[in-house]
């Protein structure tokens, strides 16, 4: 990071998202045509800042423009409810999805692959659940509503972990639908769990070239073909190509199925269409899944996900996607500073400087004392 600059903490973390794109996108969708006050670059950063600090509506988003730091950060100092609220609700959000890809992009470029065989990008969802009376557009039982965001994380070697890739659907969507629309990438090891379990998409996955690794049900059939050799020293209990499924529903490729035991004692047979790799490499890829669990409870915590500020559909996935590029903004702030601190301790650092100069800021994630 560049540390000879007059922008605020909240400035120098904001920077990366590119103005000029955004500007663009915004000149292109005829979003500031009439707007008189609440341009949406201002709107944008107001909701950077309320994820940031977790506000819970927004009328205590309104509220926080009493604070003059910042209404001169976002050029602004006071908004009607009404007005953020039809500005939530109106805005499509591939705006917000188009800025979140373009920080990826940045992460990606800042980051290399080192000790991995390839890429491991996982894949799993969550479910935001929201309240029924207000949001009857989400039902998918009798008493809830929900959303799910479906999600590929790129996990990397030293603790650094990225979302990559979202979608928004209703609850009722089955992960297994979502499957095809995250698979895109021949250069990579996908991971997920059983929820996404497809045999006739896994020989299609195997036929077009792509590697994946998963689990199976327990109830699943399957018919050994070869044992391999375990190493001696391995933790895997056995190691065989086999076909998977009954008469009816029966994989066409030949898989390599893996036992191991779970650290909670529980056995995992795993199946992979890769042959090349040690069976602990395997092994370890599939406890490598845990991450977007983690990734999930982190941004469930941390960000404000879970009280929503309007009620339709837009409203409900600008608010995750602004989520998901505060997330990319502390990772590309770790990475340009080459920091050992987690994202977590890196976000608590900006909020207690989020108006002190940048330099101050980057010093304490850099670990450097503060003249």
């Amino acid at each position: 990071m560049d540390k000879i600059t007059r922008k605020t903490s909240f400035g120098q973390w904001f920077s990366p998202i590119n103005l000029k794109t955004f500007e663009e996108q915004v000149k292109t969708m005829k979003l500031d045509y009439y707007t008189k006050k609440l341009s949406t670059e201002s709107f944008l950063k107001l909701l950077l800042f309320s994820q940031l600090t977790e506000v819970e509506s927004l009328h205590a988003l309104g509220d926080c423009l009493f604070d003059d730091q910042l209404q001169k950060e976002i050029d602004l100092d006071s908004i009607s409810v009404s007005q953020m609220s039809r500005r939530l609700n109106g805005l499509n959000p591939d705006l917000f999805q188009i800025l979140f890809l373009d920080l990826v992009g940045k992460i990606h470029a800042k980051t290399h692959h080192t000790k991995m065989v390839m890429p491991l990008k996982i894949i799993d969802s969550s479910t935001l659940p929201l309240n029924l009376t207000n949001h009857r557009w989400a039902k998918f039982r009798k008493t809830k509503a929900g959303v799910k965001l479906h999600l590929r994380l790129v996990f990397m070697e030293k603790g650094i972990s990225y979302p990559e890739k979202a979608v928004m659907t209703k609850a009722s969507e089955h992960d297994r639908g979502q499957l095809e629309v995250m698979v895109d990438d021949r250069e990579c090891m996908y991971v997920f769990d059983r929820g996404y379990l497809d045999y006739e998409r896994f020989d299609r996955m195997t036929d077009d070239g792509y590697f994946f690794l998963t689990r199976l049900k327990k109830n699943a059939v399957i018919r050994k073909v070869y044992d391999f050799k375990i190493p001696d020293d391995s933790a895997v209990l056995s190691d065989q190509m086999v076909l998977i499924g009954t008469t009816q529903n029966r994989a066409e490729n030949y898989f390599r199925l893996l036992k191991v035991i779970d650290s909670r004692g529980n056995l995992l047979q795993l199946i992979t269409n890769r042959f090349d790799l040690e069976p602990d490499e395997i092994s370890d890829m599939y406890k490598s899944r845990w991450t977007i669990e983690l990734f999930f409870k982190w941004i469930k915590q941390h960000l404000n996900i879970k009280k929503f500020y309007g009620q339709s559909e837009w409203a409900i996935q600008n608010q995750v996607f602004i989520a998901l590029i505060v997330y990319c903004l502390h990772v590309l702030a770790q990475l340009e500073t080459e920091s050992k601190q987690k994202t977590l301790q890196i976000s608590r650092y900006l909020k207690a400087a989020l108006w002190k100069p940048a330099h101050i800021w980057i010093r304490k994630i850099e670990g450097k004392a503060i003249p």
